[in-house]
């Protein structure tokens, strides 16, 4: 099924108000009855060494929430999956430095991060962590596919040692000049100026991004991924891609010009045991975290069913038979992850799937499914600024829903976030948005409109006899409906929030042309009926609109038009013990089967409406220079 087509589907499994409008014309859910889908959202797993900022959620977070809160309106199963990251040095450098073990930090700060996305409202069906014993075995069942099928081998390499330490560095932590295009910032595992793989002892003058050291390159024997085996694979797979965002699809088809063999083991002591004779109980050698935590996608897949009581559900997202046929994935991620989705990723599963260069035969999990799309955005920056905690550039998801609303977030990165583009956050552009867009424009619509109706009527009233004025503006938001969800489904959330919008201004400008606060004679009464009726009717379908963009507020504006139940399900945090014996742990999930459907729904008339409270908060300008200071005079 194309993508296209996705935002098209006009019926629901899910429970709520029936559908439709009470107008002419209206109505078309005969003629849109297409194929629903499983709908994989997975959502590229935070690293647990410290709090989380608004720049990493711009790209993971808020974009894939939009996404799956419009499918599963839409009518789609979704599974939305993803946890904390938690294995590597950087946890085990972390830990050292606080004086703590690496499972202490990564406890603590996996709990920051489940808290912090749970204030963001993200609707994960599941967000675990890479250190259950689930997602252990999963790791290893894939390893252990791959070697079988010849796709894994071992071989001596050289590893870099800090000579302070005696520890393995990883190849993010060693950076130096790129030896094929002379870019000084290249990392141990690829330059982000030219796209090309490397190994760290390939670096010019490489140095230690822990202590400026320079790396001590040792002998060490580790297994590798046979990378050039699914060049081919990989190849045709990405011919196959269509409506990729160019930039990705672009990036990753360079990346194959020259695959390298990756090595997927290091010198550590904190990660997943390699699960191979002779290699399962030694302490200093674990599975890397790079080859961990994208099978993350699948682990929490598979923890999920099991926690659902079927144990086989996940199959209808990942099989590659008939389980999954109509089963469609989508990855969501910054750009610096590109790589790991778009071709490390898609090698795992042909690989254990059996069908690289080698051949072989499907694993116990049988063939998996490759991704329907990777969807990167670019890189958010602060006042002009690289995101950096270390020189107070920076501002935490916790410290930012602490003085401001959830929404007001989600609001700025739907409408100016790094979609396609680096995109600059100013304290001053914040403001300006919060202010001019949703107070005075989509608060102020809801709050006078509601407020009118109340005062004159005590409910919703009744419509009489329709002007072509009226049609118009009804007819604008009962188009909305294929308009915005099309954009969606094509990851333009930009454009679309900007549809959503679009009818927000037409029904503003209804409701001033008409006046109906001039309406004041019992003569003009029924017309003031009306006119308020239409105007929250497009209210009622322009908050179905922003739903999947502003979760919180859109439960309210429900609920100031009468409405009773969910309109918008949230995510809750659960304490839960390890399936198979661990450490219990916090996890994100929810019940996403109630709320809003991604249909114009009529309203009724007589519904009991009360005085409104305001929806959004106004800033005031002085926010700016206060949350100015708070960054500091660090200008390096």
């Amino acid at each position: 099924m194309s993508t296209s087509m996705i935002g098209r589907v006009g019926t629901n499994r899910h429970s709520g108000a029936a559908g439709g409008n009470p107008f002419a014309g209206r109505r078309e859910r005969s003629l849109r009855l297409y194929v629903m889908s499983h709908v994989l959202a997975a959502v590229a797993w935070p690293y647990a060494n410290g709090p989380r900022h608004i720049g990493h959620v711009s790209g993971f977070g808020v974009p894939s929430d939009v996404f799956s809160r419009y499918m599963r309106m839409a009518g789609h199963d979704v599974l939305m999956v993803s946890g904390t990251d938690e294995h590597g040095t950087p946890i085990q450098v972390q830990a050292d430095a606080d004086g703590v073990t690496p499972r202490q930090l990564a406890d603590r700060y996996n709990r920051v991060i489940v808290e912090d996305l749970h204030g963001l409202g993200l609707s994960y069906d599941l967000f675990t962590r890479t250190t259950t014993r689930n997602h252990y075995a999963v790791v290893q069942e894939l390893f252990e596919g791959l070697h079988h099928n010849g796709y894994i081998v071992a071989r001596t390499t050289l590893g870099a040692i800090s000579p302070s330490t005696g520890r393995t560095l990883p190849d993010r932590y060693i950076e130096g000049t790129c030896p094929i295009c002379g870019y000084e910032g290249a990392r141990g595992d690829q330059c982000d100026n030219c796209g090309n793989q490397l190994d760290p002892e390939q670096l010019v003058n490489p140095r230690s991004r822990i202590n400026g050291e320079t790396p001590q390159f040792v002998e060490t024997e580790h297994f590798f991924l046979d990378l050039p085996a699914f060049a081919e694979a990989i190849g045709a797979w990405l011919d196959r891609r269509e409506n990729w965002r160019p930039n990705v699809l672009k990036f990753s088809r360079n990346l194959l010009d020259d695959l390298q063999p990756r090595a997927i083991t290091r010198d550590l002591e904190w990660g997943v045991p390699i699960p191979l004779d002779g290699w399962r109980d030694r302490n200093d050698k674990r599975i890397y975290v790079w080859f961990d935590a994208v099978i993350g996608y699948l682990s929490a897949s598979i923890e999920w069913a099991r926690r659902t009581g079927d144990p086989e559900a996940w199959r209808q997202w990942w099989s590659a038979d008939a389980q999954g046929k109509d089963a469609l994935g989508y990855y969501f991620m910054g750009k610096d992850n590109i790589v790991f989705h778009s071709v490390i990723w898609p090698a795992l599963l042909l690989g254990y799937s059996g069908e690289g260069d080698k051949a072989g035969d499907a694993g116990s999990l049988g063939r998996l499914n490759l991704p329907t799309e990777v969807v990167s955005s670019e890189y958010l920056t602060m006042e002009g600024k690289k995101f950096s905690s270390s020189r107070r550039v920076v501002i935490y998801v916790r410290d930012f829903l602490e003085r401001y609303d959830a929404d007001a977030l989600r609001y700025f990165i739907a409408a100016a976030g790094p979609e396609s583009n680096d995109t600059d956050f100013t304290w001053a552009e914040f403001v300006r948005r919060n202010n001019d867009e949703l107070v005075a424009g989509w608060g102020n619509l809801v709050n006078r409109s509601v407020s009118m109706a109340a005062k004159n009527f005590g409910e919703i009233p009744a419509a009489g006899e329709l002007t072509a004025e009226d049609r118009a503006v009804l007819e604008v938001s009962r188009a909305g409906f294929a308009t915005v969800g099309e954009l969606i489904g094509k990851h333009r959330q930009k454009a679309a929030i900007g549809e959503a919008m679009r009818v927000v201004a037409e029904a503003n400008k209804y409701l001033s042309e008409q006046a109906p606060w001039k309406l004041k004679s019992d003569e003009d009464k029924p017309r003031q009926a009306t006119v308020l009726h239409v105007a929250l009717q497009v209210i009622s379908d322009a908050n179905t609109l922003l739903t999947p963009f502003l979760p919180h507020s859109a439960q309210k504006v429900f609920e100031l038009l009468g409405g009773e139940g969910v309109h918008a399900p949230m995510p809750r945090i659960e304490e839960v013990e390890d399936l198979d014996g661990g450490p219990g742990y916090p996890i994100l999930t929810g019940d996403y089967t109630t709320g809003a459907r991604w249909e114009s729904v009529p309203i009724t008339a007589g519904t009991p409406l009360a005085a409104p409270k305001p929806v959004f908060r106004k800033l005031d300008p002085s926010v700016v220079e206060e949350e100015l200071a708070r960054l500091g005079n660090d200008e390096s």
